[in-house]
């Protein structure tokens, strides 16, 4: 997204006149979802600075500041973890990347995973990512390229059972879920946007206006 984010962190970048973070913080609190952690890693105080405590939208807002060069999205998670885990214990939380924009009604989301660690919405594959991520088979994610991961999931703790905080990509720990049928999924085929370069960013905002 450079030269946009040089100065400025990608979920502050603004699509119809708000930021993208924005604009998620708002869906989540209007699903019931008030206790909202956000990881940083470039120009976290930025984003800090903007969205407070939270309670501007009606959210209590917590903070898990990564060192520079950042965690990768696990090794963000993990470091969260005492933080999402506050007043309970062991049950699944929702995570959201903050550089997409989608109509996804967060809602749909499930509220438990029974026995499962984790579900993860998919969207059909953009230009930018003709191969995909996943596939689905009865409700069940599989570890085939066909759909694009959005970066929406509802995760459970056990996910990450093990590992030691740090720097994490998120995929090898979906890849041993799967094996083991341990992650559901669902097609989504309403408006979803990567927003990762410049031209993405100014073509969301046109289709908007």
């Amino acid at each position: 997204m450079r030269p946009l984010t040089d100065n400025m962190p990608k979920p502050l970048l603004k699509v119809a006149g708000k930021p993208l973070l924005e604009w998620h913080l708002q869906k989540l609190v209007a699903a019931g979802m008030h206790e909202i952690v956000i990881n940083t890693a470039w120009l976290g105080e930025q984003l800090e600075s903007y969205f407070g405590d939270g309670s501007r939208w009606g959210a209590q807002i917590l903070w898990s500041h990564e060192p520079e060069g950042g965690l990768e999205t696990a090794g963000g998670i993990i470091q969260a973890l005492p933080l999402l885990q506050e007043g309970a214990p062991d049950q699944p939380f929702a995570v959201i990347n903050g550089d997409i924009f989608t109509d996804y009604d967060f809602t749909q989301l499930p509220t438990t995973l029974q026995s499962k660690l984790g579900h993860l919405v998919l969207v059909e594959n953009p230009e930018h990512h003709p191969q995909g991520d996943f596939d689905l088979s009865s409700g069940y994610l599989i570890d085939q390229p066909r759909y694009t991961f959005s970066g929406i999931s509802v995760l459970s703790p056990q996910l990450f059972a093990g590992a030691a905080p740090g720097f994490h990509k998120l995929r090898p720990f979906f890849t041993r879920a799967m094996t083991n049928q341990k992650l559901t999924g669902e097609l989504y085929h309403g408006v979803w946007t990567d927003v990762g370069t410049p031209q993405r960013l100014t073509q969301l905002n046109q289709e908007l206006s």
